[in-house]
Formats: C-alpha cells, structure tokens, sequence
C-alpha cells in the first residue's frame, strides 16, 4: 500500500540514514468549551492580572488530548516514531479545537514510540549529537495583565522609565512556560528539551505563551549534570554545531523589562517627529530598556557558570498606551567531554531548505503577524495627538501667566 507521508525528499534521506522509513501522516484533534463557570473564574482572574488558570489548564488539557489521539493513531499504524509533531489551535464559534498533526516513522529495531517536534532534518543532527528522542513536550501560560496592576502602571508611565510591575508579571509569566516544558521533561524521564519554539498567542483580552520542543535523553550529559534538565532553543542543526566544538547547552534564558518614555518625553518625541532628525529620547529609551533585558539572561548565565550565551535574538512588543517590551532569548553553553558527534559532516540533505511549491495569492491581501504586537489604529492616532496638544497648551498656558 501507498504511504501518504508530510516529510521531503530530504528528510526522507537523512531519516534514511538513521534506519528509519517514511510512514503516513497521523491526526489527532479535540474540541473544548471552557464552560460558563470557568469563563466567570476567568474574568475574575483576569481583573487581577499574571496567570489565569482556568484558560491555561483548559489549554492544556486540550493539547494533551489532542496528542494522546495522535499517538494513539500512530500506535495503531505500528509506528516506532513521529516526527514533524505540531499543536496547533483553531477557533470554531467560541469554541476551541486542538490540533496535532506528524508523520509516522517505521524502524526495524523495536523500541519505544517516540514523538518529536523537530522534522526529519533536525532529527538526524539531533540523533547525530547523541541525543535520542523521547516525546514532544510544551509548556504553556495564559496570562493577563489586569485591571489593578494596569492602573498602578499606567499611572507610572506618566513618567519615563521601567514600569516594575510589568516587568516583573512578564518575567514570571514567561519563566512559568519554561518551567512547565521542563516538568513535562521530567514526567518521561528525559534530561534534555530541545528545539524549543516559543509563541504568544492573543486571547481577547488575554494572551497565551507557549513553548514547544522535543524532550529527549543523552547519558552522558546525564552524568555532566546530575539531576539538571538541559533546555535550548538552538535548532538542532545549530545544537549540532556546537556539539561538534564540544559544547552542550545548559538553559534556554528569558529577560523582559517594559519601559515608558513619560508623558512628557511623549510630548517631545512628537513634536521632534514633525522634523527630520534623531529623536534622541526614543533612542536612548529603547537602548536602556535593551540592555536591561540582555542584562538579566548574562546575570543569570554569569550565576550558572556558562561560557557563553548563543543565539540571543530580542523582540520589541508595543503594549500600548506608550509602553514597549523588550524580550531576550537565549541560550546558555559549557563546553564538556560530555559533546560529540557521530559524524564529522552533517550531509547536504540535512541543512537544505525545502522549497514551498504551493503559494495561496487569496490569502495575500490582509496579512497579521501575531508576534509584532498591537498596531495603533488611525482613530488611536488621533486621539493621541490631542492629548498631546492640550498638554502643550497647558504649559505654555501656565508658562505665560506664571
């Protein structure tokens, strides 16, 4: 019988190369309501700001089910692995569906099911580097920033600088996926997650983080690090890299400070924008706020012992009302006798990227990318600048007849 399988030419060669064979595409879904009481403790939560329970265990939840039904669909095909495996959510009429789908592997050796997040490229570097694939594993928090703390903080953006109860609701909202990902880890009796992708998803006046990977084992960085669940958020191929210069990583880093620039640098920034030219509060706002969450992950490294922090990439988030996020991502490393590779080579088929064959021109017109934060609407603009001109009009008011 034919096989209808979602990995490529490539990945199928590199698999090849491990002793595994293509097998067929395996779905698992399931629909959740998050009910009227849960909705009621929702909102309740919401109005207090951080963590809304209720939305991230119904999240949850419905991610494990759903990927329970894959694997159990993948068990009844005979499978030895699944590769590719995402978990995805799809809104249907206030309802929520849970999506995971992968691509089935046959070996010829019987060994346990596994399921892994990585495709079948990033799997050999990650097989190759001695790691071997245990489940797909996630992390998630459904979180608010709430009517309380947004009022304390919106008072402070009036004046410019970091807004402390932002940063310290974003830092712990965003350390709590990690830590999930990794207890995900340690219920499988793996050492390491890696590959670890992280998305922030809005929900209405909420939004979720979630973080996904592969949580594998590796015996002998088992014994370099007791009891220690290693994270990364290198791709494999990158992780492959390092293995090779005898590196392994320790922990994927978080930092996240939110700054305002005041109301009155506000004002100056907008009147300096009607002329060509450095708006020089903008530039050293952003550059503080910068380093202060680059700051915080080499803090946090400098305490782990780490060599190095690799692969650091930051995102800017508008938050709205004057207030900017600023996110570092990373990765700490150590070098260790513990790093090797099987290969000297990763193969040609491993790091080419394949090539989208099918291009949707209807879905060209309106495109939102969920990451880039919320865009000021042309009313928004507005009002903003009236704001500005009755703040300008009282002090030169108050100025002249002072």
């Amino acid at each position: 019988m034919s096989i209808i399988t979602g990995l490529s030419g490539n990945e199928i060669f590199c698999l090849n190369q491990k002793g595994y064979k293509p097998g067929n595409i395996v779905v698992g879904n399931s629909v959740h309501s998050l009910g009227l009481f849960g909705t009621i403790g929702s909102s309740f939560q919401s109005v207090l700001g951080g963590e809304i329970e209720q939305v991230t265990r119904l999240i949850e939840e419905g991610r494990e089910t759903a990927l329970k039904k894959m694997v159990a669909e993948a068990t009844a095909h005979g499978a030895s692995g699944i590769t590719g495996v995402t978990s995805e959510i799809i809104f249907h009429a206030g309802n929520l569906e849970f999506l995971s789908i992968g691509s089935v592997v046959h070996a010829e050796q019987s060994n346990p099911l596994f399921s892994s997040s990585a495709d079948g490229q990033e799997l050999f570097a990650q097989m190759d580097a001695g790691y071997h694939p245990v489940c797909f594993a996630f992390g998630n928090v459904a979180y608010s920033v709430g009517v309380t703390r947004g009022i304390i903080g919106g008072l402070k953006t009036f004046r410019r600088g970091e807004i402390k109860e932002y940063s310290d609701m974003f830092n712990h909202t965003r350390h709590l996926a990690l830590e999930r990902i990794i207890a995900h880890a340690r219920e499988n009796n793996a050492n390491a997650v890696l590959g670890i992708k992280t998305t922030i998803l809005p929900f209405t006046a909420m939004c979720e983080m979630i973080m996904m990977g592969t949580a594998s084992t590796h015996a002998e960085i088992a014994s370099a690090f007791p009891g220690q669940v290693v994270t990364s958020d290198l791709t494999n191929l990158e992780m492959w890299n390092l293995a090779n210069m005898g590196y392994v990583p320790m922990k994927l880093l978080l930092g996240t400070s939110v700054y305002s620039l005041g109301f009155v640098g506000g004002v100056t920034s907008k009147l300096k924008s009607l002329v060509r030219g450095e708006i020089s509060e903008l530039t050293q706002l952003i550059y503080e706020a910068r380093e202060n969450a680059i700051g915080i992950i080499k803090k946090e490294a400098d305490a782990m012992g780490a060599d190095d922090v690799v692969g650091v990439k930051t995102y800017v988030y508008q938050l709205g009302n004057g207030l900017i996020e600023f996110l570092a991502i990373g990765t700490a490393v150590k070098k260790s006798d513990a790093a090797k590779t099987k290969s000297n080579q990763l193969p040609p088929q491993a790091i080419i990227v394949d090539q989208d064959t099918f291009y949707d021109s209807t879905q060209g017109g309106i495109q939102i990318n969920l990451n880039k934060g919320t865009q000021t609407s042309f009313l928004g603009t507005i009002l903003s600048w009236i704001v500005i001109f009755i703040g300008v009009f009282i002090y030169f008011f108050y100025k002249f007849h002072s």
